[in-house]
């Protein structure tokens, strides 16, 4: 491998032209408050017709560094030289105006609003004083039509497939005049499908002169789509890399094991290494379940399943399909409109929150900022909910405050959250540290009684392979001592290398159930995801609710 080195003409990608640097970061370093040194005299260069990956653990200061190129914080020292000349960006519109744009994994759409609406929100057309909708619509179809989006710019936001959304918010800054985008983590929460069509549209953008930071902890992708691969670990760059090397100059392509190495410093095994399951007696079932919102849109239809004592069945479907709906009913906080769920044989009906949680299942949800953690606590606050009514913990209605301070030091180092101690505040760690505090929590047997099941929804969103690796692991040991596991994900590879079996969900409906994990493919599960197959209802119910 080589680091960085001169620019070159050409890269081997066809269509990617590149010459001098057109964005250079030099020395970038931060410190936030706290002493928390986030970057430390980080280099970071971009050049004309490239797709840019940005790789690293969570913590390793890739979010940090973006977020100052997008002028969302301020370097403690630096500079950043554009088109040879340096720049002091001092907020976002700062940014835009100088053509960086950014695309944030939480997409900022108004759902009520038209993909015209959002689109022009902030920076709309105007005939004389008032808006020329016409011409904001006409432009949604030319943007549309130069980059092969398939948008109507008369729909509702909230009508839009995840993918539609990621397109609109892509459009969005290239309407605003980004010729550098950023993009975090694109793929997170697409299909197969959705992602092979997005990959085209990014090398469409490349090839109309615009550079691409593809922010992104999937090896196979970034070795697929990008010309360049900058590394990050603990702040610092390990180096820059040519994805695909030229013979000519001596370079040679860089695999996925080095990329590992350099992200983690060990090498990490991308495949999931587990026993086989053995199923017992049936833990969780769930029973014609069926809920309506307030818009009166049935968002869970019918649906019926169980879990079976270790074992991991996997609910796999593009976002919006019901999945946030399902799993609010199961965990007791949306009651359900009818049907049943049951816990070894005891329903959640009539049961508060705080029971299903202490006594029936532990719980690990897809937005650990709002469900998760409460961010300005410290790790210790956020660590013993479960034992605050415990009369080891507490003496005449007061906590034991050393003793669970030393609890709470120890489930950190078990589940290696990078802390100094468990008085840190939430706030103040990475995403991937964050989830650790989640799960040491839910999973740890010093902070709970051992549960009968765990539902895992979205457990390694916007983590990094370290972190997903650790938690997967949790997993895993908990099936192999009998705990049922219910895993939501709209990671592909996460629910088809940790599930046992799989039923996939469209339209809040299951639409397929597949017994054997091992034998499903990322085209099939696809197809089924996008409701373009589907088993026949009498059939899924049969198998699946009977598991």
């Amino acid at each position: 491998m080589n680091t960085i080195r001169p620019a070159t003409l050409f890269s081997l990608k066809e269509g990617a032209l590149v010459s001098n640097d057109i964005l250079r970061m030099e020395g970038i370093t931060k410190i936030y408050g706290n002493g928390i040194l986030a970057n430390d005299n980080v280099d970071f260069n971009l050049r004309e017709g490239e797709i840019h990956a940005l790789m690293g653990e969570n913590g390793a200061g890739k979010s940090t560094l973006m977020n100052i190129l997008f002028g969302m914080q301020q370097p403690t020292s630096g500079k950043i030289i554009l088109n040879g000349n340096e720049v002091k960006l001092r907020s976002s519109a700062e940014a835009l105006s100088l053509g960086i744009g950014m695309v944030h994994q939480h997409f900022m759409l108004v759902p009520s609003l038209s993909v015209t609406e959002n689109l022009i929100l902030g920076s709309a057309p105007r005939k004389g004083v008032l808006l020329d909708l016409p011409k904001a619509k006409k432009i949604v179809r030319e943007l549309s039509e130069k980059y092969q989006f398939n948008l109507d710019p008369d729909i509702a936001v909230k009508d839009l497939s995840v993918g539609m959304k990621q397109q609109l918010e892509i459009l969005k800054a290239l309407y605003r005049g980004a010729k550098i985008l950023i993009l975090d983590e694109p793929t997170a929460v697409l299909t197969p499908q959705e992602t092979e069509k997005l990959f085209g549209q990014l090398k469409l953008l490349r090839d109309n002169g615009h550079v691409l930071v593809f922010i992104s902890h999937k090896i196979r992708e970034v070795i697929e789509i990008c010309d360049r691969v900058t590394i990050m670990r603990s702040g610092k760059t390990m180096g820059t890399y040519d994805v695909h090397g030229d013979p000519a100059q001596g370079t040679k392509d860089i695999t996925e094991d080095e990329i590992s190495r350099l992200m983690v410093g060990r090498d990490a095994v991308l495949d999931i290494d587990k026993k086989p399951a053995n199923p017992g007696d049936v833990v969780l079932r769930v029973d014609k379940a069926f809920y309506v919102d307030k818009d009166g849109k049935a968002k869970v239809r019918d649906i019926s399943f169980s879990v079976r004592k270790g074992e991991i069945l996997g609910i796999a479907g593009v976002e919006g399909n019901g999945q946030t709906e399902l799993i609010s009913m199961l965990t007791g906080l949306t009651p359900l409109d009818s049907g049943d769920v049951t816990v070894q044989g005891q329903s959640i009906k009539g049961k508060d929150t705080r029971y299903i949680r202490e006594n029936m299942m532990a719980y690990i949800p897809q937005d650990r900022l709002t469900y998760g953690v409460c961010a300005e606590l410290d790790i210790l606050h956020n660590t013993i909910p479960f034992l605050m009514h415990s009369k080891t913990y507490t003496k005449y209605g007061m906590l034991k405050m050393d003793r669970l301070r030393k609890l709470a030091d120890q489930v950190a180092e078990d589940f290696l959250v990078k802390c100094d101690s468990s008085d840190q505040l939430v706030s103040m760690l990475s995403g991937g540290n964050m989830q650790k505090v989640v799960v040491g929590r839910e999973l740890s047997s010093k902070t709970r009684l051992t549960p009968p099941l765990v539902v895992a929804d979205q457990p390694s969103r916007g983590i990094d392979i370290g972190a997903t690796k650790f938690i997967h692991r949790k997993l895993l040991e908990m099936r192999d001592n009998g705990t049922a596991i219910l895993l939501v994900s709209a990671d592909l590879n996460e629910v088809m290398e940790l599930s046992d079996s799989v039923i996939v969900v469209y339209d809040g409906q299951i639409v397929g159930y597949f017994p054997d994990a091992k034998k499903l493919t990322e085209k099939e599960l696809g197809q089924y995801m996008l409701g373009i197959k589907q088993q026949e209802p009498e059939q899924i119910r049969e198998v699946c609710h009977g598991n």
